[in-house]
């Protein structure tokens, strides 16, 4: 498969240049509500134009599936793109906001790539090749007591007003860990399990373009990816993902 990875990064980059022009401008920027507690940007839509014309053009072979346009023709090899995870983050000027590009060939996530801009932190990894951090190659904790562990989650649930809405998991885990923190962008919690900033992250109601990068990347870097339950695999609507020494305490309060 005839990715330039090199050229990958530019556009991803490039991307990232598009949706800092509009965070850089934060007062003129147009925000809309896709549902109550869905928003979606202006610059969301300029960063997936631009993705899905470039990747278009650099390798037609594939489809394309962004959060914003929907899926092309051509979904059994496919990149699978969200323009901007984290956007009500972005909308606030928050830092915590990452585009998040994967490459999907017969089923199988094979290559990802998360950039976050405001942080110019870029995270790639390819299937069996190993994960990266702004070209240096990154693993996960060693931490093996959950006691210590700083673990990380999200709310999707609550936005979608669901009645497993993770607050008593969150509770139950709260009280056996030593931190929590709740950074609003999917892609990127998987990164920091991916370079060890956290131990572990949990989520529930989740798409696949929010995660299929940074589950990669995880992976790539030693990650544990399972359901709730325990079972590997990439589950949009259940992911745990861990540094693996401390998979079975985490698991055992799902």
């Amino acid at each position: 498969m005839n990715i330039i990875i090199t050229d990958f990064e530019k556009t991803i980059r490039e991307a990232g240049n598009i949706a800092l022009s509009y965070y850089l401008n934060l007062e003129q920027l147009k925000v809309e509500k896709k549902s109550p507690r869905d928003f979606v940007t202006e610059a969301d839509l300029a960063v997936e134009v631009y993705l899905k014309d470039v990747l278009f053009k650099q390798y037609p072979q594939f489809g394309f599936w962004g959060e914003e346009s929907g899926q092309s023709e051509n979904q059994t090899n496919r990149w699978i793109v969200d323009p901007i995870d984290g956007t009500h983050s972005f909308a606030k000027g928050q830092y915590f906001w990452a585009i998040s590009v994967a490459l999907e060939v017969n089923g199988e996530i094979i290559i990802g790539a998360v950039y976050a801009p405001a942080l110019d932190d870029y995270y790639f990894a390819k299937k069996n090749l190993g994960a990266w951090k702004n070209g240096q190659q990154i693993s996960v904790s060693t931490e093996t007591s959950l006691s210590n562990a700083m673990v990380s989650t999200g709310f999707a649930c609550i936005r979608s007003y669901l009645t497993d809405n993770n607050l008593q998991r969150f509770c139950r885990i709260a009280e056996r860990t030593t931190g929590q923190r709740r950074f609003g962008s999917a892609a990127l919690d998987l990164c920091m399990v991916a370079d060890g900033q956290v131990d572990a992250f949990w989520e529930q109601e989740l798409n696949l373009y929010d995660i299929a990068a940074g589950a990669l990347i995880a992976q790539e870097a030693g990650a544990t990816i399972t359901d709730f339950k325990g079972n590997k695999g990439l589950y949009p609507k259940q992911i745990l993902a861990t540094n693996g020494a401390i998979f079975e305490q985490l698991l055992s309060l799902m």
